[in-house]
């Protein structure tokens, strides 16, 4: 069979020029002629130019930098070059325009569509599909498709309905990921095939040929990065510390990574190969760089974008090392594997051998038109509930406590944060899904009226609270009737817990301030438990927490008063282990105490506090430590704090509680401000029951809501995810925490910190956009 293949052939991309040769190549080993057709978009061209000449900061960046390295950047433009003209059998014409191929196409008895993102619509200058890579100029022959990608997680219908025509005369489909799988059949009502990546259908040895050995001789760790590598980088530093070997980076990302001792800007085709081949290890963000780390048999480690990793489907990262096993080596999951782990390739193989046969068996059935070969099926995954996705998850513990069996329970991810995992046990009752507060989101009720200011009016209360002691209050109430009190302590080890109080020993170690994420245990079940026997209980967490158990509960007990608290966040437990780890070594004893808002410079001013065994105390300004400013900064809170539900006046408590930041400083208040006032909500009748009847217990003033949510924003919004957070939490995975804070939590320069208090919002951002 005469075959032509049309895909991005010319472009100065590795992953580009070697799909495409690998695509001919296969096609010529299953015996079919190939040549590829030779159709070069002029954005294509200018793209491959040394000098953008774009305009903007970012533009004159590019070029400077070109000319800084233009002898590097010279010989890269040739080797691509000369590896089209070598190594590429080309149609006979060129074409530059669809209307030019359409008028007058090649001849071949089968046109194959693929590999590379040529399905992507958003890639070309006018955002619509490129006909010629869908094959709208054939006039008679087979149309087939070998692994395009589409590259977008949905397709608006108009969109939809475009691919739908175009694909119609196709004979056989195939793409590279799963997600593009589904979008074809939802976009078009056709089934494709997910096949391997056409650099995969080569052997090692076959790309050994055309590797170029590197300059670099000895063992070396290659990194190569088409994107930010903030998230991988810290692995390569790691197994560079570990092996003693050199980080060699092949520039992708012009960035250069910490620790590289040599970066290379004049790599083609071949060179890239002989750079893998030659590495001892490998860290990438790239798909090919992992392809080619396959196919070489390197230990690597790759990562996704935020995106990919909360949907692996859009990932074809995660397509591929899934299907062969090997997802542990992608940085980020509860499953990747330590940074010194070494791969498995005899399994690794033994699936690669059986996509490889598979995806050339499709690939020789669809060119020679005879039947296609059956889908190999996947292996029938274990029935399991289906659960909010991670990245949502609270942690509440509602889905664990309601289960019957106890087939749920709550496991630290790869980040220390508790989610919920269903084990073998589990009898499909499906409780746990119509428990869930994320699975069904809380219906807003009214806001309150006002808010109010509040001080507990015994002092020495006051003083032992983070804020006004409004909480003691009410769990005083509720002892004194003979009730328990839930809320979360800081235990022998400093893991803080939710348990029972019962008496007036067990409030103390309740109050104040806990900035780590609480383990409820089976607080629910308890609360549950003394509730039926009609014993008031009074339960407090973060919002969350409240929903969860109120979802748990499914009815009203009118014994129960709940408490939520305006919350900032809820960071790791296992980085403020860390944390506490660093304070012990640097002390020379253990932890026995934390506050962390000692209130004896002023409420306004909380200092964070540490007790050690030895009598030692190490106390320092909460917002200048390392703990304080990643929590203040966003960098190891859970992740579903980014978009909280519980961001606004409608609050799932009788009571929200809060420190009130934003009291009119003209308000003159009977009492020193300055020793912590309460902000408190009162969101229910109940609570305002309650809050009648303990009101010669404090004193307060009532304040416009407005007043109240300005000052406690988290009222109105969520936090910004910070988008550092993956790569520092890579850094925590590889590096110790010593350099782990120096790189992310130490106080920045002085210069920068006065231009931080001068600087606008909005000067700010357009400054990032600027040096992004």
């Amino acid at each position: 069979m005469r075959t032509g293949l049309i895909t991005f052939h010319f472009a100065h991309h590795y992953g580009a020029q070697l799909q495409a040769y690998a695509t001919m190549r296969a096609i010529q080993g299953l015996g079919h002629g190939c040549e590829i057709i030779d159709y070069r978009l002029p954005h294509t061209t200018r793209t491959n130019q040394l000098f953008k000449k774009g305009g903007g900061v970012r533009g004159m960046a590019s070029d400077a930098h070109t000319a800084l390295h233009y002898g590097a950047f010279q010989r890269r433009f040739q080797r691509f070059e000369a590896f089209v003209a070598e190594q590429m059998k080309l149609s006979p014409e060129r074409y530059t325009a669809f209307d030019q191929l359409r008028a007058a196409p090649p001849e071949y008895d089968v046109y194959v569509a693929g590999s590379d993102q040529i399905w992507n619509p958003y890639i070309f200058q006018d955002k619509q599909f490129d006909p010629a890579f869908l094959l709208g100029f054939v006039k008679e022959g087979r149309r087939i498709a070998y692994a395009p990608s589409l590259g977008v997680p949905e397709l608006p219908a108009d969109k939809a309905a475009q691919l739908r025509d175009f694909l119609a005369p196709f004979s056989a489909l195939s793409v590279r990921e799963k997600r593009g799988q589904v979008l074809l059949q939802e976009a078009a009502g056709r089934e494709a095939r997910v096949v391997l990546d056409p650099t995969l259908l080569l052997n090692g040895e076959d790309w050994g040929e055309l590797a170029a050995p590197p300059r670099h001789q000895g063992p070396y760790i290659l990194c190569y990065f088409v994107s930010d590598p903030a998230e991988a980088a810290p692995y390569a530093l790691a197994l560079s510390r570990r092996t003693g070997w050199p980080i060699v980076q092949l520039a992708g990302a012009r960035r250069k990574i910490e620790g590289a001792s040599e970066i290379v800007f004049d790599a083609g085709p071949r060179e890239f190969l002989g750079l893998f081949r030659h590495a001892s290890a490998v860290v990438t963000n790239s798909f090919h760089g992992a392809a080619f780390s396959l196919q070489f048999r390197k230990n690597f480690f790759t990562s996704m974008s935020p995106r990919e990793r909360s949907e692996p489907t859009f990932s074809r990262i995660y397509s591929l090392l899934s299907r062969l096993g090997c997802a542990d080596r992608i940085i980020g999951l509860d499953t990747t594997a330590p940074v010194e782990a070494a791969m498995d390739y005899d399994k690794v193989y033994q699936r690669l051998d059986e996509a490889r046969a598979d995806s050339l068996a499709y690939l020789k059935a669809a060119i020679e038109g005879t039947a296609l070969p059956d889908e190999p099926p996947e292996a029938p995954a274990a029935p399991r509930p289906v659960l909010c996705k991670a990245e949502d998850c609270t942690g509440c513990a509602a889905c664990a406590s309601v289960c019957p069996v106890n087939a749920i329970t709550m496991q630290p991810d790869h980040e220390g944060f508790l989610r919920p995992a269903a084990g073998d046990a589990c009898i499909l009752c499906r409780r746990c899904e119509q428990t869930c507060p994320i699975l069904h989101p809380p219906v807003p009720g009214p806001a309150p009226a006002a808010a109010h200011a509040v001080w507990n009016s015994d002092e020495a209360e006051r003083l032992a609270s983070s804020s006004g002691g409004f909480f003691s209050l009410l769990a005083r109430h509720v002892l004194e009737q003979g009730g328990a009190v839930f809320g979360s302590v800081l235990d022998d080890d400093m893991t803080a817990r939710h348990v029972c109080a019962r008496s007036e020993e067990g409030l103390a170690p309740m109050r104040g301030s806990k900035y780590v994420q609480s383990d409820l245990g089976s607080s629910f079940r308890e609360v549950k438990e003394l509730l039926e026997a009609g014993t008031p209980v009074l339960f407090s967490g973060v919002p969350c927490q409240v929903d969860g158990l109120k979802r748990y509960l499914g009815k009203d007990y009118p014994s129960l008063l709940t408490c939520d608290l305006v919350c900032h966040g809820v960071p790791s437990p296992t980085v403020f282990r860390a944390y506490l780890d660093s304070l012990e070594a640097a002390h020379g004893s253990k932890v026995v105490s934390v506050r962390f808002k000692d209130k004896s410079h002023g409420w306004s001013h909380p200092w964070f506090t540490a007790e050690f065994a030895d009598g030692g105390v190490y106390t320092e300004d909460f917002n200048r430590t390392g703990y304080g400013r990643g929590f203040g900064m966003q960098l190891f809170l859970r992740p579903a704090c980014a978009k909280c539900r519980y961001t606004s006046t409608s609050r799932p408590a009788d009571f929200t509680l809060a420190d009130y930041w934003g009291l009119d400083e003209k308000l003159a208040l009977p009492v020193e401000r300055d020793k912590g006032v309460s902000m408190v909500l009162v969101n229910s009748a109940r609570g305002q029951q309650v809050f009648d009847a303990l009101s010669g217990r404090f004193g307060q003033v009532e304040r416009p809501l407005a007043e109240a949510v300005a000052g406690n924003p988290r009222l109105a919004t969520p936090l910004k995810a910070n988008p550092r957070r993956a790569a520092f939490f890579s850094a925590f995975s590889a590096l110790p925490f010593a350099e782990v804070e120096r790189r992310f939590l130490a106080l920045p320069s002085l210069p920068y910190r006065a231009a931080a208090r001068v600087l606008t919002p909005a000067m700010k951002e357009k400054l990032r956009k600027i040096l992004k």
